[in-house]
């Protein structure tokens, strides 16, 4: 076992700290590689301070991890030694489901192993990417393209996976009217990949106040939803709409905002269950729907797909000393718009 330097949380209430964790030996099938950025997720912050439960501690967060291969294992056949490579939000699952058979790893039946908070193979819980290093099995690793950057790469692996995945599933392109609910870490990145598809793209905000960067960023209308006129109308509208806000909306409304068989996803997770209109389902054929991030293939094909289309968040790049700072930003929405932690200092 080897260790490394991370930054992990002591408990629920009190703010992270650097520390040591442990890495497995590398085995016949692993990927060691040092970390050199990893973005910070909502769902860190919610698991840091066990709002959903489950948490185990010390606790290293981070699940969007960008780095170079240190070392591979004897029977390694995909990656070699100065690879560039990333982690996202899981690094095992059970390989014998339906779902994982079929490329689906995050649904597997049995539960995938995520990158932090959860108990590997080995039996020994799983650590994240505020840390100087990993190691992986080579099955969950992607190989990250010539053309991203390596910072603005680690939000793609779950951001730019959430995103990209309902997009891909529900045929977004030419011809497509689609609406991003929430211009934050999440909303961003469907503007920037929904218009790289091709596809009409509306922002949905709560407020105007972000309107010049949606439209810098790909939107072609922006709307402010605390107008009860842009209700009345966009009504008919969308053949997708993606709500990427952790809110409990009013579905009838937006419900309405649908065409004829129209969808709306969800990828926030609201704190209160949420309550449908039948009436606005059935009066449209319209659904309502979720999507979780994407297997591992669909992952490496939104990699590609945005360094062919030159598709990168929003990012600032902080040291891990700022990580507590950062996270009280991320709860007040004072990041545009996404923190990536340069980990140098953690292999040093």
């Amino acid at each position: 076992m080897s260790t490394v330097t991370a930054y992990a949380a002591p408990s629920p209430t009190e703010p992270l700290t650097k520390n040591t964790i442990t890495r497995r030996e590398v085995g016949p099938h692993d990927v060691a590689f040092d970390i050199h950025f990893s973005g910070i997720c909502h769902s860190d912050i919610h698991t840091v301070r066990d709002e959903w439960g489950r948490a185990t501690y010390p606790l290293v967060p981070g699940h969007e991890i960008a780095g170079v291969v240190t070392q591979v294992g004897a029977e390694v056949t995909k990656f070699r030694v100065g690879d560039r490579v990333g982690v996202g939000c899981f690094v095992d699952s059970c390989r014998e489901c339906a779902q994982c058979r079929a490329g689906e790893e995050q649904y597997c039946a049995k539960g995938m192993i995520g990158t932090y908070n959860a108990v590997g193979r080995d039996g020994e819980p799983t650590q994240g990417g505020y840390s100087g290093a990993i190691v992986v099995d080579e099955n969950y690793v992607l190989r990250i393209p010539d053309g991203l950057r390596l910072d603005a790469a680690a939000p793609l692996l779950c951001a730019g996976i959430t995103l990209y995945s309902p997009l891909r599933h529900w045929n977004a392109g030419p011809g497509t009217r689609v609406a991003i609910v929430g211009l934050g870490g999440l909303g961003h990145m469907g503007v920037k990949l929904a218009h790289a598809m091709g596809a009409h793209v509306t922002v949905l905000s709560q407020s105007l106040k972000k309107m010049e960067d949606g439209l810098r960023l790909g939107a072609d209308e922006y709307y402010a939803t605390s107008d009860p006129e842009t209700f009345t109308k966009l009504r008919g509208s969308f053949d997708l709409i993606l709500n990427t806000v952790s809110a409990n909306l009013d579905l009838a409304g937006y419900l309405g905002l649908l065409k004829l068989d129209g969808t709306l996803v969800e990828l926030g997770m609201p704190e209160n269950p949420m309550s449908v209109p039948a009436g606005a389902l059935i009066f449209g054929r319209r659904r309502i729907a979720g999507s979780l991030i994407g297997g591992i293939a669909e992952t490496q094909e939104m990699l590609d797909f945005c360094a062919q289309h030159g598709v990168l968040p929003e990012i600032e790049v902080i040291k891990p000393d700022y990580i507590n700072e950062a996270y009280e930003r991320v709860l007040a929405s004072d990041v545009r718009y996404r923190f990536v932690i340069d980990t140098e200092s953690l292999r040093a």
